[in-house]
């Protein structure tokens, strides 16, 4: 009957057209569909081709957070063109169009909106607790940052080591901020004072999954004093994780970020880059090889510039 065979000839029209126009991502979306096929299906069609790529890969691609650009990545494209039945080249030719700055990009969440989001809701959090966006009296003489990625490829937490400076009298307390990955819950996170240091007042944002909290000392500085101190957050709340970013608002001390990750969960590759703002391309691309028994790559700045520093990785 005609009615019953409508709602897949609109599926082809509307498959077509974005085949002649489209962007990449809406056409796979459309192809997928057009096929009734779920994602776990196509990936299983893809390793009867002999290429492997994960569920969560092919969400990105047809969610446009990501774009296939790697070797691997594009024979997957040519083999989705003969799983979902399509014209030779058809994918292929609307990646070619595509903007070669896109390739690969980190999921949505780290865009430049989310880093401003987080900004303003980190400015309110501040003031709620009395303190303003400031250095807190303190200068950083270094930082020592420890993530730990778990089984299921999660942020499950981090733990930091602070050595400050006071350049003023009276400093009694550390605010620290701890953002999760898209979809966290901050609420449920775990703030722990590990060393020379108690937990204050906390305060969360949901939809930005910013936490701040206070870390209380047990003496007031004096000017010229140095400190040391070392707490930890517990997160483990949101999806699989790509990437974690340290932003600087000014010139500082040195830093260390180590990523460590289970045995169970190891990326493809890992690298290391740096960005002057939110809005800014990413630059200092550089490759990290995975250390063989502890599952760990690391980056060290002597001395940290204003902008933003961190570690992505790539999962299989």
């Amino acid at each position: 009957m005609p009615h019953a065979t409508q709602p897949l000839d609109v599926a082809t029209a509307e498959l077509d057209s974005v085949l002649r126009g489209g962007p990449f991502h809406v056409a796979l979306r459309a192809a997928i569909a057009a096929r009734g096929l779920p994602l776990q299906r196509v990936r299983h069609h893809l390793s009867r081709h002999g290429v492997k790529v994960g569920v969560t890969s092919l969400s990105y691609w047809q969610q446009g957070a990501r774009r296939p650009q790697r070797p691997e990545s594009l024979r997957a494209v040519r083999a989705l063109e003969e799983i979902l039945q399509l014209p030779e080249e058809s994918l292929i030719r609307l990646l070619a169009e595509a903007d070669e700055d896109t390739a690969d990009r980190p999921p949505a969440a780290r865009s430049y909106r989310a880093h401003m989001a987080a900004s303003g809701v980190l400015d309110r959090l501040l003031a709620e607790l009395g303190h303003p966006s400031s250095d807190g009296g303190v200068h950083t003489l270094a930082h020592h940052e420890r993530i730990r990625i778990g089984s299921r490829r999660e942020l499950a937490g981090h733990e930091s080591h602070h050595i400050v400076r006071a350049h003023r009298d009276g400093v009694d307390r550390f605010v620290a901020v701890h953002r999760g990955d898209a979809g966290c819950a901050p609420a449920r996170m775990a703030v722990h004072a590990l060393e020379n240091c108690r937990t204050g007042r906390v305060r969360t944002h949901d939809d930005t999954g910013v936490l701040v909290t206070e870390l209380l000392f047990d003496t007031r500085l004096r000017a010229g004093d140095t400190f040391l101190f070392r707490y930890g957050v517990e997160d483990g709340t949101a999806g699989v994780s790509h990437e974690y970013v340290r932003g600087f608002g000014s010139a500082g001390g040195q830093y260390a970020l180590q990523v460590r990750f289970d045995s169970a969960a190891l990326p493809a590759r890992c690298h290391r880059f740096t960005q002057h703002s939110p809005a800014a391309p990413r630059g200092g691309r550089q490759e990290l090889t995975l250390s063989g028994r502890h599952h760990s790559v690391h980056l060290v700045e002597p001395r940290v510039r204003s902008g933003m520093l961190g570690i992505g990785w790539d999962w299989e």
